[in-house]
């Protein structure tokens, strides 16, 4: 590709510069105030009604000070490739996201707690851009694109927050909190000149997580339509698939599909494209493990993928033989898990707690194994000694939104377990209607932990080994599902559409290979 020679250096990292260019509104993902990329049009009245929500949140339950209020974001910073001027393609952290819908790195966002009214500033690039990027934007340009009350550039933020609210000085409200995911802090705004503002760095965070947990209904459109995509793009895969093919190959088919088809530049996150023995890995697929196995004939293979549109995202895994058909062992695993699937989406409805959904699940897949030799026992007991942790050591779901483990999954209170599969739940809430939530019960038959299970008494005596010994070349299943919790009455939505019955996906196989 063409370098950006002196462009790069005249000003640092350069993505948001690229994104400032106008080729025509045909060549950009904008046309008016919505994103449309793919085919799925976002309209900025999503991010408006956000910022509207957060306000509202603000003034009735957190916000307690004598003066006017500014909310603070700072949008995602450009970057280079280590010391490099390779430029990463960048995307939005995701709080700025939720508040603003702007694609360029480099802003800032300020909301009027009283008025509501919003503000971006974008950084002020010299002319000289124009050679490398094209025409540049204007801040009229901006204000349109983003439907936005008034835009000024990055330099000016501190005379115009003073503006905001003047004579009365603001407190601005900046974001600082750790992700309970992560353990991460998110980025606090800072700018030139903001030692001159009173700061409030503790309000904010629980309430926009808050926010973030219920999606409105223009937020589960987007979410509906990556799942759409992703479907559409793990049934692909599932056409395509032979023994003899890599792994990665797979995840190719998945990417190419959700991007071309669908206008998803990113995915959710690192595709997990495990068969045989690596569909036991967790999160395989990473750098070390590049999904650059082999698949072969009889393999069980696990594909954790989801494509993300416009930030919002997806998460599915189907779990599927590489040949088209199970084997008798490959069954009685996979139909357990998709039982506690199915049981737990049946059971969901407002004021049930996640932590009973997970021990549904386990249970679930406990009796399924007793049933078919692996266990012997008392499934109650079973439970109680957390042996279900032994073969589902991961937590059953997380909230998905603007990240695919999204945040508020655990807010103040709340307490995560110490025990076995219950300490690994991304959340404990009950659950709300507007709540999106995955479902992804799974079983797996690890070594070490196995190995480890047989030298506990407590766990041994329920474990038939010779049968479980059997099973230890399956590798494992998940099968996971995005759902949308709703009023009391109304069913659970299941936005995920793939084959999913042992008998669906057989012949979804065999009639791709006809």
């Amino acid at each position: 590709m063409p370098g950006t020679g002196s462009a790069t250096n005249e000003a640092g990292a350069t993505e948001l510069k690229r994104t400032y260019s106008q080729g025509g509104d045909a060549a950009h993902p904008h046309h008016g105030n919505a994103f449309t990329l793919g085919k799925h049009k976002v309209s900025m009245k999503l991010f408006s009604k956000n910022r509207e929500r957060l306000c509202q949140r603000l003034r009735e339950v957190a916000l307690v000070v004598e003066q006017p209020s500014v909310v603070l974001l700072q949008g995602g910073e450009s970057t280079t490739r280590y010391c490099t001027d390779t430029e990463p393609v960048f995307r939005q952290e995701s709080f700025f996201h939720w508040a603003f819908g702007v694609l360029e790195p480099d802003c800032f966002g300020a909301i009027d707690v009283t008025t509501g009214k919003s503000t971006l500033f974008v950084p002020r690039l010299p002319e000289s851009y124009a050679v490398w990027y094209g025409k540049l934007w204007t801040l009229d340009d901006f204000k349109a694109r983003y439907a936005v009350d008034a835009v000024h550039y990055t330099d000016e933020i501190a005379e115009q927050l003073a503006a905001i609210t003047a004579p009365q000085p603001a407190v601005l409200l900046t974001l600082k909190g750790v992700n309970s995911d992560s353990g991460k802090t998110s980025l606090e705004a800072t700018f030139k000149g903001i030692e001159a503002f009173k700061v409030n760095n503790t309000v904010l965070h629980p309430e926009i997580c808050e926010c973030r947990v219920i999606k409105t209904a223009d937020e589960l459109e987007v979410l509906r339509y990556a799942n759409r995509i992703s479907s559409a793009a793990h049934r692909e895969v599932m056409k395509k698939i032979r023994p003899g093919m890599k792994e990665y190959q797979l995840e190719s088919e998945f990417l190419h599909h959700a991007y071309a088809q669908g206008g998803c530049r990113h995915s959710s996150y690192t595709c997990i494209c495990g068969s045989g023995d690596n569909s036991a890995v967790l999160h395989y697929g990473h750098a070390g493990a590049p999904n650059d196995h082999v698949v072969k004939e009889g393999d069980l293979c696990l594909f954790d993928m989801g494509a993300e549109y416009y930030c919002y995202g997806s998460d599915i895994t189907c779990t599927f033989p590489a040949s088209g058909k199970f084997s008798p062992d490959q069954k009685i695993v996979y139909e357990a898990v998709l039982k506690a699937n199915r049981n737990v989406i049946a059971a969901m409805k407002p004021g049930v707690g996640w932590v009973d959904m997970h021990v549904l699940a386990e249970r679930t897949i406990l009796e399924e194994f007793k049933k078919h030799g692996l266990l012997t026992g008392d499934v109650d007991e079973m439970v109680e000694a957390r042996l279900g942790a032994v073969f589902m050591p991961h937590g059953l779901g997380h909230f998905m939104g603007v990240d695919v483990h999204d945040v508020g999954g655990y807010p103040a209170g709340a307490v995560r377990s110490a025990l076995p599969g219950l300490k690994s739940l991304r959340t404990v809430r009950v659950l709300q209607p507007g709540m999106v939530i995955t479902v992804e019960p799974g079983a797996y038959f690890i070594g070490p932990v196995l190995d480890a299970a047989f030298a506990n008494p407590d766990h041994a005596k329920f474990l038939v080994k010779d049968v479980i010994q059997r099973f230890r070349g399956i590798g494992g299943v998940r099968i996971e599902d995005d759902v949308i919790v709703h009023q009391a009455g109304q069913p659970t939505e299941l936005m995920t559409d793939v084959p999913r019955t042992v008998d669906e996906i057989e012949q979804f196989m065999h009639d791709a290979r006809k």
